[in-house]
């Protein structure tokens, strides 16, 4: 048995044992973040109080923009061709290991176009090939199918919904005047050093995820052992009854609203250029979900179907407020910061924010709030010791992606796709963890030499 069996089946053993559900996971990190400020800040008891309080509501619009792109993200992946498209894909994989590394590979490159998009489809593609993969006799481990498709998930801060970079490229941010001016997605996501390795991670877990099959069959869980979701009902076609209902079941009035929308997007691109934000990657999304829809009835009713991937995000996102208003208001960040660039160079900074760009993501699982916690500290510890600022913002970013493949929080989506218990999945997941770790901070720091 080679280590990485042995390394796997140990985590698999471990997580199915003491991982708790996404909700008490939340609730958790909560008390372990209110215990950490009273020992390491001089916070009081009351001050910290107050300060998760105030927390509480401070994510509200972020959290508003990341139930839109889940929506959105659903509303694509369950309109016009992708349905049938994911089904196509579900009956290539011919070997178990193929169809593992499709599933990392596919939630990898939707992931850099939209993280919601990338764990919707990915989750979808997923359970089209544990379903097609049954049906033809093919023997997969679907908890291991479902882990490689979510572990592919940890390119998604490297692209096109990347949340630190298309805050920092967003103009009146919080931290524009700290930083000198806006830095562009030129220089971030879209940057040479960035795209590679990105492509390096993606390889390197992919592999790793082909060679965890189970050997013993007794372990292995198929498809239809599981109680997995119900695939959403279909829309049936029915003849209209009087003007209203017309106007419901043509697709005139999706289309319209859809060209408006992309002229929208067209003019933004075209006056301000390869600009990002949150607003506009929700836009795109919408418009691309209105243009794919039968009618303005059928989208709807795909929005009412991804309301059970985005309930889970509104009961959780003000608890990680909650906690960052802890960071935030007792001064967590500011005091612990400190000791990280201390120690740091040049060169060793982007690593150093990885780092603890990482650990500071299992107690606030946002990107752009997290940018917000820790950005202000690194950004003045970068000014000093001469560090280009994007290495900072992707340097955070990475550490934010690396550890969303073993958070709870982070995999509800998917779990909503595929059926499962979120210990099923990252045990699978926490194996790539530890593989992806290494080509994102080498890279970071062979980027930071160049």
């Amino acid at each position: 048995m080679s280590w990485l069996e042995a390394a796997s089946g140990t985590i698999v053993r471990l997580i199915g044992r003491y991982l708790p559900d996404p909700f008490v996971f939340a609730i958790l990190m909560t008390i372990v973040a209110l215990v950490l400020a009273l020992l390491v800040t001089p916070a009081t008891h009351v001050e910290a109080l107050v300060a998760w309080g105030n927390g509480l509501a401070a994510l509200l619009p972020f959290i508003t923009q990341m139930a839109l792109m889940v929506l959105f993200a659903y509303a694509v992946a369950h309109l016009g061709p992708v349905p049938k498209l994911i089904e196509r894909l579900a009956a290539m994989p011919q070997t178990p290991r193929s169809a593992y590394l499709m599933a990392t590979l596919f939630t990898g490159f939707v992931s850099l176009i939209s993280w919601p998009l990338g764990l919707i489809l990915g989750g979808l593609l997923a359970r089209a090939i544990g379903r097609s993969a049954r049906r033809r006799g093919l023997v997969l481990h679907y908890p291991l199918l479902a882990g490689a498709a979510f572990g592919g998930f940890v390119v998604w801060h490297m692209g096109y919904s990347a949340s630190a970079p298309l805050f920092v490229a967003t103009p009146g941010n919080a931290m524009e005047s700290q930083m000198g001016g806006l830095i562009p997605v030129t220089q971030t996501i879209f940057s040479t050093w960035n795209l590679i390795i990105a492509a390096v991670t993606l390889a390197a877990v992919a592999i790793t995820a082909t060679f965890l099959h189970p050997r013993n069959p007794a372990d292995i869980e198929e498809f239809d052992q599981l109680d997995v979701a119900p695939e959403p009902a279909e829309t049936e076609a029915t003849r209209p009854q009087g003007p209203a209902e017309w106007l419901e079941l043509s697709r005139l009035p999706t289309l319209i609203l859809g060209a408006l929308l992309v002229l929208f997007a067209a003019h933004w691109f075209y006056t301000r250029g390869l600009q990002l934000d949150l607003n506009i990657v929700n836009w795109t999304l919408f418009a691309a979900g209105l243009l794919l829809a039968r009618s303005a009835r059928e989208y709807a009713q795909a929005l009412y179907s991804g309301g059970r991937a985005v309930t889970p995000l509104l009961l959780q996102y003000p608890l990680y407020g909650g906690i960052m208003g802890i960071m935030l208001g007792t001064g967590f960040v500011t005091t612990i910061a400190p000791l990280f660039t201390r120690i740091a160079t040049e060169t060793t900074l982007p690593l150093l924010a990885f780092l603890l760009g990482g650990l500071i993501n299992f107690f606030i699982p946002s990107g752009g709030a997290q940018w917000t916690v820790q950005g202000p500290a690194f950004v003045a510890a970068a000014q000093e010791l001469g560090t280009d600022l994007p290495l900072i913002v992707m340097g955070i970013a990475y550490g934010d992606q690396w550890t969303n493949i073993i958070h709870p929080f982070t995999v509800i989506v998917l779990l909503v796709m595929t059926g499962l218990e979120a210990r099923k999945v990252l045990a699978y997941s926490a194996v790539m963890f530890l593989v992806a770790g290494v080509p994102l901070g080498l890279g970071l720091y062979v980027a930071a030499l160049l």
